[in-house]
């Protein structure tokens, strides 16, 4: 049987929460950095180690644009997977003496959950706090649930299965207010909505590129450096790159793309929104 005329050969993709394709614009930017400009952004004692750290420089501030934190605040990773385990795993190492109890969400990402999975066989323990109806989290449930010993709440800003969005600016005041830290899975979030770590009280942030029209492989976790400054243990032990706080040579050319994803998304982010909802109109409309 034949294709009906007007219908592709080729099936319609669908699962942008699971990933999204390179824009031609990203794949522009980074292409240089895997052949003319091929430097170790460690290596700046030369021109092209020069080169390669400036463009990471320049990627990491185009990032901190984008949630209003500082450049100096964002830490390159492998993906939004290894900057959960950063963020929870590393604070919790860091702070074990001031208590070992975390509160998270039920319906988080498994690299959350799994993080703290780990964590309960170290000793701690850890709260699962439920959603209702419609997926949501209660921030009363999120007050009631801190401790004098509780040292991290963990809760995603957009769930990656239902879209839902948490109360983040409530729940990083309730944080903030007990003097407990406050870590946001933003994976499906960044470069869709605004986020600002300022006003919404965070003090770590997951991000990763390639659920926005980025390369894969290539994330970045945002950890506050100013009061209330986070610490955290390092995870990957090597030559103290990014500030000591996770070491290996860095991933120049996604890096590179994932600042220009992001820098793309902040300037389309209106005109995209308006895009998207009249696409989704028409589907649910026929």
């Amino acid at each position: 049987m034949g294709i009906p005329e007007g219908l592709s050969r080729y099936p319609v993709y669908m699962d942008h929460h699971a990933t999204t394709p390179v824009d031609q614009r990203v794949v522009d930017a980074m292409l240089p950095y895997f052949t003319e400009m091929p430097g170790n952004a460690a290596s700046i004692d030369h021109i092209f180690g020069s080169e390669a750290n400036q463009a990471v420089e320049k990627a990491r501030s185009q990032i901190a644009s984008l949630i209003n934190a500082k450049p100096r605040e964002i830490i390159f990773t492998s993906g939004a997977t290894e900057s959960d385990n950063l963020a929870i795993i590393g604070v919790a190492q860091k702070y074990q003496d001031k208590g070992k109890h975390i509160i998270t969400c039920v319906t988080e990402h498994k690299a959350v959950l799994d993080s703290c999975h780990y964590l309960e066989e170290q000793g701690w323990e850890v709260t699962y706090l439920p959603v209702d109806q419609d997926g949501l989290i209660n921030p009363d449930d999120v007050r009631q649930a801190i401790r004098t010993d509780t040292v991290l709440i963990t809760i995603m800003a957009a769930n990656n299965e239902i879209g839902v969005l948490a109360p983040l600016t409530e729940i990083g005041r309730i944080a903030r207010e007990h003097g407990v830290f406050f870590h946001t899975d933003a994976t499906q979030a960044v470069g869709h909505i605004p986020i600002d770590v300022q006003a919404m009280n965070i003090d770590l942030l997951s991000m990763s590129a390639h659920k926005i029209y980025g390369p894969k492989g290539v994330g970045a976790l945002y950890v506050r450096s100013s009061r209330p400054r986070v610490g955290i243990a390092e995870q990957i032990h090597g030559g103290g790159h990014e500030r000591n706080m996770r070491s290996g040579t860095l991933n120049v050319p996604s890096i590179v793309g994932f600042g220009a994803a992001l820098d793309i998304a902040k300037k389309e982010m209106s005109s995209e929104v308006a895009r998207l909802t009249q696409l989704r109109d028409q589907l649910w409309l026929g």
